[in-house]
């Protein structure tokens, strides 16, 4: 049976997933901070408007001029293809009552309801949907992950988008807050940091993607200007080795279950 890919627009990435990313699928791009998921899913999104798809952009960790002016950074011209109706950027960091496009509350009824109305305004055709981060949704509720992630896909599986759903992961533990999209996910792209020999490494990993025989390997990532991110040979580290010790995470674990139930309680 052949099945529709959609490219990120990194075609060493596109390699390592048969030629894409399958349509329709809500894929949770995962790591902690500064390893590159925004920029990964920047280029999904100009990828998609340069192939004339239709794209929505929730930010909810910068405003929509931040996003913009960062794909300008890679050649990327998301203005225009805003003023053209091919992009429409949420931005749900602001808060500001007399955008139209803008989230007033991290709720994620709210968030579903705006994208679809973007969804509506773009109109009828083949869609890109990038949530970073759909975490911020439950950070204070991370019993609610799994939920929340499973409305998202429910709901928004209907309207033809093909999803990049970031969720972030403490610097800590390298684990997220709460656990659900990954159980829902038809895929997981899992980026990492470490610093080795006294220089900060990015790497990414395929871990998950369904209906696609993927690269199980991790690879180095390396971020350019004026042409965004770009996957390097597979590296020699392996995930352990980027792991904090077991017993160390498992204490880091107890202690913030122990504070959820004190603000539970409390």
């Amino acid at each position: 049976m052949s099945i529709e890919r959609l490219s990120t627009g990194i075609k060493e990435f596109d390699n390592l997933v048969e030629g894409g990313i399958p349509r329709g699928f809500l894929v949770a791009v995962v790591g902690e901070p500064g390893t590159g998921k925004t920029i990964f899913c920047m280029s999904f999104i100009n990828k998609g408007i340069l192939e004339g798809d239709l794209n929505v952009y929730v930010t909810t960790e910068e405003s929509r001029e931040s996003i913009i002016k960062q794909a300008k950074q890679f050649g990327w011209n998301f203005d225009n293809a805003i003023n053209n109706g091919k992009l429409i950027i949420i931005d749900a960091l602001m808060g500001l009552s007399d955008d139209p496009w803008s989230l007033t509350s991290l709720d994620i009824e709210d968030l579903v309801n705006k994208i679809i109305e973007a969804k509506k305004t773009l109109g009828y055709g083949r869609a890109r949907l990038v949530i970073d981060s759909l975490s911020a949704f439950w950070l204070d509720k991370p019993a609610m992950a799994r939920k929340y992630s499973y409305v998202v896909k429910r709901v928004l599986s209907r309207w033809g988008f093909t999803i990049l759903a970031v969720s972030q992961y403490a610097v800590t533990t390298s684990l997220g807050f709460g656990f659900g999209i990954e159980h829902i996910a038809d895929g997981i792209i899992r980026f990492r940091r470490a610093v080795i020999g006294g220089e900060l490494k990015r790497f990414v990993m395929v871990e998950k993607m369904r209906q696609t025989q993927h690269d199980l390997r991790m690879h180095e990532v390396d971020i350019l200007s004026n042409i965004g991110l770009i996957i390097k040979r597979p590296t020699k580290y392996r995930r352990e080795d980027l792991a904090l010790p077991r017993d160390v995470v498992k204490k880091i674990i107890e202690s913030e279950k122990k504070k959820q139930l004190e603000l539970f309680f409390s």
